[in-house]
Formats: C-alpha cells, sequence, structure tokens
C-alpha cells in the first residue's frame, strides 16, 4: 500500500513499455523510473527528508507526473498547487503546510518574484519548462544528470502522500491529508469495479493539481499503462489527440464534454478507440448525456460523485445505467451508489439514518477517507465524527442504495468543475471600502453549471459597478471566484440572529429547477 509500488512493479514486468506521451516526447518505464530516481536523489540531496512538502505549480506534462513520483520515491508528500489561484493564495498553502520545494514551469514563471518576496519560508524553485532555468532557479533536466540513483523510501500505508488544498467555509482553504493507504484504496476500489489493464492509453487533460488527475496518475501506474498528456484542455486539441494517439480511457467534466460535442470539426474526427468516459466533478444536463451517447454509441458512459476528502470516489453511476431505458427512467441521474469498501449512509443532523427517500446528508466511511485537514483540528472534528465523513452534500437514497443529489449544504458553488466557497469571495469583496455587506451565492449558467453571483449593500455616498468588484476580486483570488454578476441592493434578508438568508437570494434563480445544485 504505497504509491510507488505501480512503477516497481512495471520495472520489473514491462520496462521497454511506453509509460509518458507528452508532446513529441516518449518515455519507457525503465527511462521514467531512472529519472525519477535520480531526482528524487537530487530532492534529498536538498534538504527533503520523510514526509516534507514538495509543491509543484505547472500544466499537466509529463515532467509533472515524473516531480509527483520523485518526491513520493524519495520519501516527501505532494502539496500541489491550484494553477488558476492568485499569489496570495499559493503563498498561504506554502506558508501553511511549510513547504521547502516548488517545481515550476515556463507557465508560471512570472509568478515566482511574488512568491518568494512574500512566502514565509522562500522555497526552492526547481525549473521544469522547456528552455533553459532562470537565474536563481535549479534546472530539472541539470539535477536529474548530476545526481546518482537513491533507492525507494518506501514509504506507505498511513504515512503522509499528499496535502491537498481545498477552499475552506471560514474563507480560507483546508489542507487534506492524504495518507498512502487513502489513495492506494480509493484506486483500488474503483479498479475492482471497472477493471484497468496494460493495454489502457489514457488521456490526461484533467489539471494534476486536482485529486481526480492525481488519483488517474496513481490508479495508472497501477494498472501499468499508458499516460498520454496534455497541458491543458483545448477541444480541438483534445480531439486530435483522441485520434492519433486511439485514447481509449478519459475522464471529463461535463463543460468539456460539451466543448467537444460543439466544436465544428467532432465529426471529422474518428474517436473510435475511445472505450470509457467518465464525466464527474460537476453535475451534467441529462441532454449532454444523450448527446454523446448518440455519437458516440458504443461508449461505455459512467459518472462519479466524490470528494478531495475521499480521494476523491465515493459513488459511480455505471455504463448500464445509462441505457436508453435507464435515461427514460431517470436512473441515469443518480449519482450511483456507494462503491466498493465504502459505506454510505443519508442521515439527520443527529446523525440517525433517515427513511429511503427522504433528503438529508450523505455521510462516508471506509479506507479512503482522508486522515484530517492540516493543522485544523477543529475542522477535522467537524468533518470527521465516529470514523464517518460528514460531506455536506444533500442527497436522498431509493430503495435500491441510489442516490441522488438534490441540494449542497456545506455553502459552496461548483463552477466549471471549479469549487467555489463563498465565504472566501466575502471575504474579499468586503474589504472593498464602498461595500457595506455582500453575501454569494451559486446561479445557474448555462455552460459552467453555476456561475459565482454576488450581491452587494454598498456604504452611502458610494457608487460601485461590476468591473470594478470583479477588478478588486482579482487581486487576491483565482479569476474563476470573481463573481460573473452583482446585484446591488439597499439591504439582505437577515434573520432573527442577524444571519443573511442565502435561500431567499437564491429562491428566484432556482425556483423552476428540480434540485438546488447545477
Amino acid at each position: 500500500m504505497y504509491l510507488t509500488q505501480g512503477l516497481q512493479r512495471a520495472l520489473q514486468q514491462t520496462p521497454d513499455s511506453v509509460v509518458t506521451i507528452c508532446g513529441a516526447r516518449r518515455r519507457t518505464f525503465s527511462e521514467f523510473g531512472q529519472r525519477v530516481a535520480r531526482l528524487a536523489g537530487a530532492l534529498q540531496q536538498l534538504g527533503m527528508v520523510p514526509g516534507d512538502r514538495v509543491s509543484t505549480l505547472a500544466l499537466n506534462s509529463d515532467r509533472y507526473i515524473e516531480c509527483m513520483m520523485a518526491t513520493w520515491w524519495g520519501g516527501g508528500a505532494l502539496n500541489p498547487v491550484n494553477i488558476r489561484w492568485a499569489v496570495p493564495e499559493i503563498v498561504y498553502s506554502l506558508d501553511d503546510c511549510d513547504t521547502g520545494i516548488l517545481f515550476v514551469d515556463d507557465h508560471f514563471l512570472p509568478l515566482v518574484p511574488g512568491i518568494r518576496a512574500s512566502a514565509r519560508r522562500a522555497p526552492v524553485v526547481i525549473y521544469i519548462g522547456e528552455g533553459q532555468a532562470p537565474q536563481g532557479m535549479l534546472d530539472q533536466e541539470q539535477l536529474i544528470a548530476a545526481s546518482a540513483a537513491v533507492a525507494d523510501a518506501g514509504r506507505g500505508g498511513e504515512d503522509l502522500a499528499c496535502i491537498m488544498y481545498t477552499g475552506g467555509t471560514t474563507g480560507f482553504p483546508k489542507g487534506v491529508m492524504q495518507s498512502h493507504l487513502n489513495l492506494w484504496s480509493a484506486c483500488i476500489q474503483r479498479m475492482a469495479e471497472y477493471p484497468q489493464g496494460s493495454e489502457n492509453r489514457d488521456l490526461f487533460v484533467m489539471p494534476l493539481f486536482h485529486i481526480a488527475g492525481l488519483a488517474r496518475v496513481v490508479s495508472g501506474f497501477i494498472a501499468g499503462g499508458s499516460f498520454v498528456v496534455l497541458p491543458t484542455f483545448d477541444p480541438a486539441q483534445v480531439l486530435a489527440t483522441i485520434e492519433r494517439e486511439r485514447i481509449t480511457d478519459a475522464i471529463l467534466v461535463p463543460t468539456m464534454i460539451q466543448a467537444l460535442l460543439e466544436h465544428p470539426n467532432f465529426a471529422e474526427h474518428d474517436l473510435s478507440s475511445l472505450q470509457r468516459l467518465t464525466y464527474g466533478a460537476s453535475p451534467t444536463a441529462g441532454e449532454i448525456v444523450e448527446r454523446v451517447l448518440a455519437a458516440l454509441p458504443d461508449l461505455k458512459l459512467s459518472h462519479s460523485y466524490g470528494l478531495t476528502e475521499a480521494c476523491p470516489i465515493v459513488s459511480t453511476n455505471p455504463p448500464e445505467n445509462h441505457s436508453a431505458a435507464a435515461r427514460a427512467s431517470g436512473l441515469s441521474r443518480s449519482v450511483g451508489r456507494g462503491g466498493l469498501g465504502v459505506n454510505v449512509k443519508i442521515v439527520d443532523p443527529q446523525g440517525q439514518e433517515v427513511p429511503r427517500g427522504t433528503v438529508g446528508e450523505i455521510i462516508v466511511r471506509g479506507p479512503n477517507i482522508m486522515q484530517g485537514y492540516w493543522n485544523k483540528p477543529q475542522e477535522t472534528a467537524k468533518a470527521l465524527r465516529d470514523g464517518w465523513l460528514w460531506t455536506g452534500d444533500g442527497a436522498y437514497m431509493d430503495d435500491q442504495g441510489y442516490l441522488y443529489i438534490v441540494d449542497r449544504l456545506k455553502d459552496m458553488i461548483v463552477s466549471g468543475g471549479e469549487n467555489v466557497y463563498s465565504a472566501e469571495v466575502e471575504n474579499v469583496i468586503a474589504r472593498h471600502p464602498a461595500v457595506l455587506m455582500c453575501a454569494v451565492i451559486g446561479v445557474p449558467h448555462e455552460q459552467w453549471g453555476e456561475s459565482v453571483h454576488a450581491v452587494v449593500v454598498q456604504k452611502p455616498g458610494f457608487t460601485l459597478t461590476l468591473d470594478e468588484v470583479r477588478n478588486h476580486c482579482r487581486d487576491a483570488i483565482a479569476n474563476y471566484k470573481c463573481p460573473k454578476s452583482v446585484e446591488f441592493r439597499d439591504t439582505l434578508p437577515l434573520s432573527s440572529a442577524g444571519k443573511i438568508l442565502k435561500r431567499e437570494l437564491r429562491t428566484p434563480y432556482w425556483e423552476n429547477k428540480h434540485r438546488s445544485v447545477n
């Protein structure tokens, strides 16, 4: 139960098989393993000791995957950086868990001076781009060439493998601590239901800082398959890559699927190699499922529900539940049943299981559930109770155990597959000198599922515009968290305790919807 085991197995059994394809670069397991062992040695020489955190701020690449595996091989723990964050958010995550080494590619070089200037502990920066390392940075290729290969540190089980920062309802990100056992179990559980082998050729376009991308890497190494890596999502490039590289498997969020279907050259590409497509990270509209299966009738389509704290899978709705009959019956709208090794219950606020068909909160138990939140004992105690993870998601379960999500109990917006926590955005807006009060909610959006909407009460004598609010937010948070729309009001609805009644703000936007998330 250690995350380098799959690489060890492939080095023994299939050393000459290709593991990574990134542009013109193709590396066999043997080549990849040597690079990983040497890079791990370099990290140790730079001071990385067991459990030390190492971050990567980069677009997807074969080098990113090398950094991940080298960190584990050398005994460290990952702290992947959200590539859509602003500098203050990046620095918070580095400072919070005392990260000492940061890998950076060409795309994010402009952020390095700001990170170095404001981080409590300026990290050692290693360049993993396509050119020469800028002055003051180490070069990954030079480190690999100059370092001796080291033996696998062999960390596993309950040893810390990863800290993944997710938005916090307090306005600050929370570091989800995942052990080797958590991640390994989650992948094995998934693979037991949906077999994955060395013949798989997996498309990596989901960002690797996301749990969906990271877990896909782990399961890929366990299976011994090949990774075809794209730096970011581009519909034309994805379609061409599926055809050229004969991709068999992919995971996409609904907005990506929609972009592929709507691309003008979609019908011109041979996508017959694609056997399995998993969609997740945000719910999808039924018409997208209909369109995908109309275009690719032999495709095995499945929908997964999960969260970072579960590494990530809680439940999956399998391909057989996407048949014409299942779509007509509404079964395809379910997020499936609890996976192998995962216990799922729907409970009331006291933790008592509610009758089937009754809405309550989803709680989950299994070996895939996180260790807790880094340095946040109160948040951990709230989320983990008696061995169960309280997800904050509202749902009901039918008589066959299928889950149907109907609302989000925690104050979170999912926009294009990205989690946006209202409190974080509200804290930024409230710092504007013209703002008296504000509330942030999610409203339906045709393309992104939900979009960020701010309701603002201005101080007397001040006048704000949407652009002014957005520009103010951009300096502190990622663009996807900034409000797409702003409503100005004289007052906000308040409870008798003075709490803003967000449900009243949300109702006009969701009253004609069959559920309160999109």
